[in-house]
């Protein structure tokens, strides 16, 4: 899931501010992010993406912060790593048990 970001984290901060410091000249937060998405370069989505990421992680809005997106993410990936260590060492348990049962026969 790699996204190429056409734009820096000071484009979006800049664009985010914007909306902010002009929210209140609109009807609503949507006219706003309509405004001044074209005058950024982006879709009006995705300035409302970028707005409603920052209000996320200020605590304004509810919602899993940045970060703890990104822990989840390490940590999903860290736990399918185990479940297939895990995998790999009980056939390997099994494997070397029917070994040493096989041996014992053959003694």
């Amino acid at each position: 899931m790699s996204k190429s970001n056409k734009f820096s984290p000071e484009v979006r901060e800049r664009a985010v501010r914007l909306v902010q410091e002009h929210r209140g000249e609109y009807p609503s937060l949507w006219a706003a992010v309509e405004s001044i998405a074209p005058k950024i370069g982006c879709t009006a989505q995705t300035l409302n993406e970028w707005v409603k990421r920052h209000e996320i992680d200020s605590g304004a809005r509810d919602g899993m912060t940045t970060a703890d997106m990104e822990r989840l993410k390490t940590l999903e990936r860290e736990n399918k790593e185990l479940r297939k260590a895990n995998e790999i060492l009980k056939l390997a348990s099994a494997f070397f048990a029917q070994a040493e049962l096989d041996r014992r026969l053959k003694s």
